[in-house]
């Protein structure tokens, strides 16, 4: 017969790090946005609908990418500061408002 192994018991770190790393926000413009020509003008936009429906927007400074949907709708990740989300967030729909198309 085998012998039984003696139960190891696991403690747990009583005081975890805790690091933000990526802070991922959705947020909705209320607006149509013209993705294929906010692409054309907009070297930092990427837009491929033949391969995603979603235009891909880097921001180099504070970094982070946001998605941006023809219905308005648009996902920012790639920051860790809620502070900086508001900046990229800012910066980007300056530059988006001149593509809004009107109903």
């Amino acid at each position: 017969m085998a012998k039984k192994n003696p139960k190891i018991s696991v403690v747990p770190k009583i005081n975890p790090q805790i690091k933000i790393q990526n802070i991922v926000v959705s947020a909705d413009l209320h607006a149509n946005i013209d993705l294929f020509s906010l692409s054309k003008n907009v070297k930092e936009v990427d837009y491929e609908p033949e391969q995603f429906p979603g235009a891909i927007f880097r921001i180099k400074e504070p970094k982070a990418v946001i998605i941006l949907f023809k219905n308005g709708k648009l996902i920012c990740t790639g920051s860790n500061t809620t502070k900086n989300i508001k900046e990229v967030l800012e910066r980007a729909t300056k530059v988006i408002a001149r593509y809004v198309i009107s109903a």
